[in-house]
């Protein structure tokens, strides 16, 4: 989650905004810059990170393990230690074959001063590199953690020797490698310090997101050790991640309070060697893929990775998946009598309708499809998957026979409900794309541009009667919402579809839903969520994240969905008014304004309570408003964490309770 930058706008004549942004008429060699070495990636962070925000400090600890987990992958490690250090330096420890210490005879430098201090340089280039497969496709990673660095400090423990060396202001070596000792261990140490000139936003780490990270790297790559410390407080915080059984175990962690309808996790592994188009290089591909199906109504739960990279947006290993499933699964069916010969065939939504499935593939050359890496391109990888899928499910389905037939069962019964949901589901589709009626409750902006049209999802008539009055009608629309909405997370699809709240939302956004969802149909490019702060409100929240998430994922992932923040206090003090957001910022103001002890201030109670100017003041207006945009990083996290807080089960909303009920403060009910 990031705050929503404030921004404000200058009025200038176009004319003059064109002359401005012309370039120099003249273009000849003196208008070509050369970056030397890391420059580049100073000079430009976002295009090799992404985002000098949180995603983009986190991803250097991110960089900084990859290596150490191809190591992993190449057979030669098997403890990966993380330590977020006071002051918020990193220190990444394996027990890996070590960086090379010799010279690289294309740089002159030592293999470990190239690897950090050149782009592109690494053993992950194919033919005589020195992996098989790895996560980091260009070998940019260490370099550029180096580049985005104050300081760091590598060891490297290798061929006997002990050997140093350390970087200085974005990589520049303040020697060169050193032999410093005798040393009988194997492996690499990295330490950095992020550069706060280039992550100006936050330098500190958040545990939460690295613990889960760490997590998932584990579950993908069983018997692997990886230990996390946080020494930033007065106690350091230890744990240990270690999963032998790899993706059936992650399988097992996101069902964990879900009811399952096979016990046993089904496991599928296999490799095959594919040769290329050239007719001469060959390549062995390998793929694990586990699967377990659950009482859950939802159509989303595979999560699939290639070379440990999260591919969100699937590929052609998720293809292979859904071949063999809908292959297998009617054959089976009728083979075992469940299904007649003539009964229709079961679609891959059906087959897929409450089942968790990690798909893994390793491959020594991915591809993929754009420059984000969310989407497997090999076209191989289909029939590979496909195959081994095919052949474990169907040996598990003969060897379990009753475990077969409620799989079948359940993706019968899951036929049933959406066949009997596929009228109103249909009308709602053809209603959000064809935008043929928008809902009568919507106060729509008069624009047309998505990219700058914002839609308020807002809690209550009376706060959406303050909204309509306050907004930007030119850009903000506002939808007010009648109560609490349907937990999709519990309700069978007849109903989602029957209920005219989610309908409403569903037609105003314009997108469709699930498997038709196309987000550059939607309406609005900001989805803001504007509730109580209250405990009611908090749980509207809650419910359309999940709808969003279970519906809408898109929107998630894309970033196009905010929460408003609405101030929680308001001081009037000499004609003016002033706001304060939580408790930290009242008692700052009270300071501001030199208040005597128990001078009066409001404490809202309900957006309700705002008028329109008010609203717009506080909330609405884009030059002064404080939003927090979600997002969605782990998907299997979020998987578990809607499931554990919306799902049937009610010991793990009791436990989430009980943890974190000393944190609340001023709680509404």
């Amino acid at each position: 989650m990031a705050e929503e930058d404030k921004f404000t706008y200058e009025e200038k004549s176009v004319e003059n905004e064109k002359e401005l942004e012309k370039a120099d008429a003249s273009y000849t060699g003196s208008n070509i810059q050369v970056l030397e070495g890391l420059e580049a990636v100073r000079k430009r962070p976002g295009m090799y990170i992404a985002t000098t925000a949180a995603a983009g400090l986190h991803h250097l600890v991110w960089e900084i393990v990859d290596n150490s987990i191809d190591e992993a992958l190449a057979g030669f490690c098997k403890n990966i230690e993380v330590t977020i250090n006071k002051g918020n330096s990193i220190t990444v420890k394996d027990d890996g074959r070590g960086v090379p210490v010799d010279i690289v005879a294309k740089s002159g430098l030592s293999g470990v001063e190239t690897v950090f201090t050149v782009l592109h340089a690494g053993g992950k280039f194919g033919e005589g590199g020195g992996y098989k497969v790895s996560g980091g496709l260009h070998g940019v990673g260490a370099s550029v953690v180096n580049a985005l660095s104050t300081w760091m400090d590598v060891t490297v423990y290798k061929d006997g020797g002990e050997y140093r060396i350390r970087f200085e202001n974005g990589g520049h070596p303040t020697g060169r490698l050193t032999r410093v000792g005798n040393s009988d261990r194997h492996g690499t140490t990295v330490t950095f310090q992020p550069d706060e000139t280039i992550f100006t936003e936050t330098t500190v780490y958040d545990y939460e997101t690295i613990k889960n990270h760490m997590r998932q790297m584990a579950f993908l790559n069983g018997g692997i050790k990886i230990v996390l410390t946080d020494d930033r407080g007065e106690t350091p915080v230890t744990e240990t991640f270690y999963y032998e059984g790899g993706i059936k175990e992650y399988v097992s962690y996101i069902n964990t309070n879900k009811i399952t309808i096979n016990q046993n996790v089904i496991f599928c592994r296999g490799a095959q060697d594919v040769t290329l188009a050239d007719g001469v290089t060959t390549e062995r591909i390998y793929a694990e893929i586990a699967l377990q199906w659950t009482d859950s109504y939802s159509g989303d739960g595979v999560y699939s990775f290639c070379n440990n990279i999260s591919t969100k947006e699937g590929g052609t290993h998720v293809e292979g998946l859904n071949l063999a499933l809908n292959r297998i699964i009617n054959d089976y069916a009728r083979s075992a009598k469940i299904m007649k010969e003539d009964d229709p065939n079961l679609s891959t939504d059906d087959c897929r309708e409450g089942l968790t499935c990690v798909v893994s593939v390793k491959h020594p050359n991915p591809q993929y499809e754009g420059q984000t890496k969310t989407k497997l391109g090999n076209s191989e990888v289909r029939k590979i998957v496909s195959s081994i899928v095919g052949e474990g499910l169907r040996t598990f389905l003969m060897e379990n026979p009753n475990d077969g037939k409620a799989i079948v069962e359940k993706i019968r019964l899951a036929y049933k409900a959406r066949d009997a949901a596929r009228a109103a589901r249909e009308k709602i589709r053809k209603n959000s794309l064809e935008l043929t009626t928008l809902p009568g409750k919507l106060a729509d902006c008069s624009s047309k541009d998505p990219s700058v049209c914002e839609l308020y999802i807002v809690e209550g008539n009376s706060a959406g009667g303050s909204a309509k009055n306050g907004r930007d009608r030119e850009t903000q629309a506002i939808l007010p919402l009648r109560g609490k909405i349907l937990n999709v997370e519990k309700a069978r699809e007849e109903r989602i579809w029957a209920n005219a709240e989610i309908g409403n939302m569903i037609t105003a956004i314009g997108g469709g839903i699930r498997e038709n969802f196309d987000v550059s149909k939607i309406r609005y490019h900001k989805i803001v969520i504007m509730t109580d702060a209250d405990v009611d409100g908090d749980h509207i929240r809650v419910l359309l994240l999940t709808f969003f998430y279970r519906f809408m994922r898109p929107l998630l992932d894309g970033g196009y969905v905010y929460i408003a923040q609405p101030p929680l206090y308001k001081i009037d003090y000499k004609g003016s008014a002033y706001y304060a957001y939580n408790d930290a910022q009242l008692e700052v103001l009270k300071k501001q304004l030199n208040l005597k002890e128990g001078y009066p201030f409001q404490r809202y109670k309900g957006l309700g309570e705002m008028d329109a100017q008010q609203l717009w003041e506080t909330t609405m207006d884009p030059t002064v408003r404080k939003m927090i945009r979600i997002t969605v990083d782990d998907a299997a996290q979020a998987e578990k964490a809607f499931t554990d807080l919306m799902g049937d089960d009610v010991a793990p909303r009791r436990e989430f309770i009980t943890e974190n009920a000393q944190f609340v403060k001023n709680l509404d009910i």
